[in-house]
């Protein structure tokens, strides 16, 4: 016998166990603030609009008249025009609405005892009509392309519009019974607006 390879034999190290895997890392939950901004935010790619995606008609291309037309309702002319009708029509309304609820209406100072005819109150009632109707068209006027004007200089479209023109067309209104008459005419007009403006959006 060869007693150096017993000792071989007996001095080599006992077979090892194989090696077990590592442990794998647990899954990473899903973070939905990743999955919302590729949905609704920034990194959201935009769609090419397709009407015959979804089995619509698709719009023909708008004609050299149909451009124009859309120029001219949205030119500041044309609003002004616009408003100033409309308050017109407004301001005649209240106007006759107003003189139908006054029981002044048609009195006349030099007989206070006389009941006023139809006619008289009827004329009254025209004449008060015609009056409101004439501020009012040319407050909505001048509300209207100042408002127009604002927004064509500032390039936006938001509630300052509404406050600036506002200020602006009540301090014209209000600065012919003086300064303060202004200052106060343009706040409660800024005001006022801003309010309308607010209620509207």
């Amino acid at each position: 016998e060869r007693p150096w390879v017993c000792e071989r034999i007996m001095a080599a190290p006992p077979p090892s166990a194989p090696a077990e895997p590592a442990p794998q890392p647990p899954p990473q939950p899903l973070q939905y603030s990743l999955l919302l901004q590729h949905l609704v935010g920034d990194k959201r790619q935009p769609r090419v609009w397709d009407p015959s995606t979804f089995g619509g008609i698709p719009c023909p291309p708008k004609s050299e008249e149909q451009k124009m037309v859309e120029r001219v309702m949205e030119s500041c002319p044309f609003k002004a025009a616009l408003a100033c009708v409309g308050g017109f029509v407004l301001g005649g309304a209240f106007g006759i609405f107003t003189a139908g609820i006054d029981t002044n209406a048609g009195f006349d100072p030099k007989d206070p005892y006389r009941t006023p005819t139809a006619k008289e109150v009827l004329k009254d009632m025209g004449q008060r009509g015609i009056s409101y109707a004439k501020n009012f068209a040319i407050v909505g006027a001048m509300f209207s392309c100042t408002e127009c004007v604002v927004e064509s200089y500032r390039g936006k479209s938001d509630w300052k519009n509404s406050v600036i023109s506002g200020c602006i067309t009540g301090g014209a209104i209000g600065f012919r019974a003086g300064l303060k008459a202004g200052v106060i005419g343009c706040g409660g007009f800024a005001a006022f607006s801003a309010a309308v403006d607010y209620y509207l959006r």
